[in-house]
């Protein structure tokens, strides 16, 4: 029996839920899936199962898509560090309490 792995439910529901967002932003722009297929330079079943929230759609068809779109400075925000509030927490919390001064090299050509 083959492995198959599954995406968390969570995962899932955001995947359709940005293919969904993708096919509103084609359709209110008026524009076909042959179109913005054609200047993604991706299939056009790729852009449907894009647009159907497939799991297996590769993230650079995305990125694409939202760039064919004119969507694509949308992504500025994605996982941007500034804005990781646990993952600055955690390092934060890592620091040391206490830091030495720092040595001064001696220099081996100082006479």
């Amino acid at each position: 029996m083959g492995n198959t792995k599954t995406l968390p439910i969570e995962a899932t529901g955001r995947v359709k839920e940005l293919g969904h967002r993708v096919r509103v932003a084609r359709t209110r722009r008026g524009l076909s899936i042959a179109e913005v297929a054609a200047k993604a330079g991706i299939n056009r079943n790729t852009l449907n199962a894009l647009e159907l929230g497939k799991p297996g759609v590769a993230l650079g068809a995305y990125i694409t898509v939202l760039w064919a779109l004119g969507l694509d400075k949308t992504l500025d925000g994605v996982a941007h560090p500034d804005a990781d509030i646990h993952g600055k927490t955690l390092e934060a919390s890592r620091r040391p309490a206490r830091v030495r001064k720092s040595q001064k090299l001696k220099n081996e050509y100082d006479f």
